[in-house]
């Protein structure tokens, strides 16, 4: 029982580096930052996951071979949890936050994607409205660093 309490608590105190990348557009430039912009486009920056090599051996970096173990681990503990390994990633990132930070960020995660969906639904005359909406959400969970 400690050895498992052991290894929770280990788990929980690792943090994962994962922040979001926007594309913004100014007068026809193209920037990107970590930083949200109005009218910011969320872009996939995940790096990749090793090289195999034909001969069946595996080159990894330790970052990756320590994602690797945290899955399994994080697999391993879910029916206790509840949480998945990208779950476990969000919780291990905002761990040293604040209870209210927490509770802000926790309500920014129910609140991006129904903005986001407005954002992509909205009328030409509403677009603007609902991508500055978008901007202040976003910029609250840069600044909270969810």
């Amino acid at each position: 029982m400690r050895t498992l309490l052991a290894i929770m608590v280990l788990m929980l105190l690792a943090t994962a580096a994962s922040a979001q990348v926007y594309r913004c557009e100014h007068s026809g430039k193209v920037s990107y930052s970590d930083e949200p912009c109005v009218g910011a486009k969320v872009v996939d920056a995940t790096p990749t996951q090793g090289m195999d090599k034909m001969t069946g051996s595996t080159r990894k970096g330790a970052e990756v071979l320590r994602d690797d173990r945290r899955k399994v681990m994080d697999s391993a503990f879910q029916p206790l949890t509840g949480l998945n390994h990208e779950q476990m990633n969000v919780e291990r990132k905002r761990q040293k936050l604040s209870p209210d930070a927490k509770a802000i960020c926790r309500n920014l995660d129910r609140q991006l994607p129904q903005l986001e969906a407005q954002v992509g639904s909205a009328s030409a005359s509403q677009k603007q409205e609902t991508e500055v909406a978008l901007y202040r959400a976003r910029k609250v969970f840069f600044e909270q660093k969810c």
